[in-house]
């Protein structure tokens, strides 16, 4: 499985949304991703990716693109 492809599962499975709903998804626009889910989020990236995430970088997970853009610039995942 591809970075983008993990990246996407995480979000997937923990918003419970759709591949098509992904791009410009943001913080709060979907029911699933409030606070609790945010942190269910920012764990299932760390497990996909095998990192730890800045304090910072979890606050700034605000869209979907952002992430992807945090953990490219921050932890070295290619998409």
């Amino acid at each position: 499985m591809g970075n983008l492809e993990k990246y996407d599962d995480a979000f997937i499975k923990v918003l419970e949304v759709k591949k098509e709903d992904l791009a410009g998804l943001e913080y709060q626009k979907v029911t699933a991703w409030d606070s609790v889910g945010h942190m269910s989020l920012v764990a299932a990236l760390e497990e996909a990716f095998d990192i730890r995430m800045e304090v910072d970088d979890i606050i700034d997970l605000s869209s979907y693109e952002k992430g992807k853009e945090i953990l490219s610039k921050n932890y070295d995942v290619e998409f």
